[in-house]
């Protein structure tokens, strides 16, 4: 992982919201409700979010569920997501 990467990741509202929601929820389907983020748009973010080395994908049918590389992230950069997080993804 690389930290310009991950924070570049980190820094886009929508992508933010997702990793919050993997962060809460352990696991974040590909469509999760409340976006109103177009599926292209949204492809992209998850997309981004990937290569930056922060997320897992695992099929489930034909839904893709994402999950937060949290144990990999907190090793490498020890500290980041709970100072991005805030207190609800510590």
């Amino acid at each position: 992982m690389d930290l310009p990467v991950v924070l570049h990741a980190l820094g886009d509202p929508v992508r933010l919201d997702l990793v919050r929601r993997m962060a809460a929820h352990g696991e974040c389907a590909c469509s999760p409700e409340g976006l109103s983020v177009p599926r292209s748009t949204l492809s992209n973010h998850w997309r981004i979010l990937r290569e930056a080395g922060l997320t897992d994908t695992r099929a489930d049918g034909k839904a893709r569920i994402m999950s937060l590389r949290r144990a990999e992230l907190d090793a490498a950069f020890p500290g980041l997501l709970p100072a991005v997080l805030g207190p609800a993804g510590a």
